[in-house]
């Protein structure tokens, strides 16, 4: 298989379909940016500035009080390569620093897009929540509570006690009508009561 130019790399397309040639230096492209965050961190630390501001110290007092034969910079240009070393420092720490930036504003970016769809799911499930609690407070509000419950069942109590005394009142009724035809008959000789 034929590799593919970098100017027939299309970058809109899965990266299942890209080259692998791309994707390696995409890995070199992420090591290098590693690599320059690290530097810009420690760029950014009080040691990186006293050690700069030692190396400086020294190198005037090494042109300035050392032999004139072991002088590499002159006191009377202005230490010309001091100069010319902390131009070139700086000029590579502007980029790097820079670089480091850019990579936070991206991992700040996906983090504030995962925030942003964290956010959205916890809204749709307090919605839902708050849904069900409603529905759930209706719920219990047609559910029947303690004291209705006994007041229906002293209802339905009275009303059974009710219904039995109005099926006993038809047999009292028979029964009195039965107890004078049932009581006994004495006749005056004093013999033994007999029943009609």
């Amino acid at each position: 298989m034929a590799r593919a130019n970098k100017a027939d790399v299309r970058l809109d397309a899965p990266r299942g379909l890209r080259s692998k040639t791309l994707i390696r230096t995409r890995g070199r492209s992420d090591r290098f940016g590693r690599f320059t965050e690290s530097i810009a961190r420690g760029m950014g630390t009080p040691w990186f500035l006293l050690g700069l501001t030692l190396f400086t110290i020294l190198w005037i007092l090494w042109n300035t009080l050392a032999p004139q034969q072991w002088r590499f910079d002159s006191v009377s240009l202005g230490f010309i390569a001091l100069t010319l070393v902390l131009s070139l420092q700086a000029s590579y720490a502007a980029p790097m620093i820079l670089l480091a930036q850019n990579r936070q504003d991206d991992r700040d970016r996906v983090q504030i897009e995962q925030d942003r769809q964290r956010a959205e799911r916890n809204l749709a499930d307090t919605e839902y929540l708050a849904r069900e609690v409603v529905a759930l407070r209706l719920a219990v509000k047609d559910m029947a509570s303690k004291d209705f419950i006994r007041a229906e069942l002293r209802t339905l109590m009275e009303h059974l006690d009710e219904r039995e005394r109005e099926e006993e009142r038809p047999h009292e009724r028979a029964r009195e009508q039965i107890r004078p035809a049932l009581r006994p008959r004495r006749s005056n000789e004093g013999e033994r009561a007999t029943v009609d």
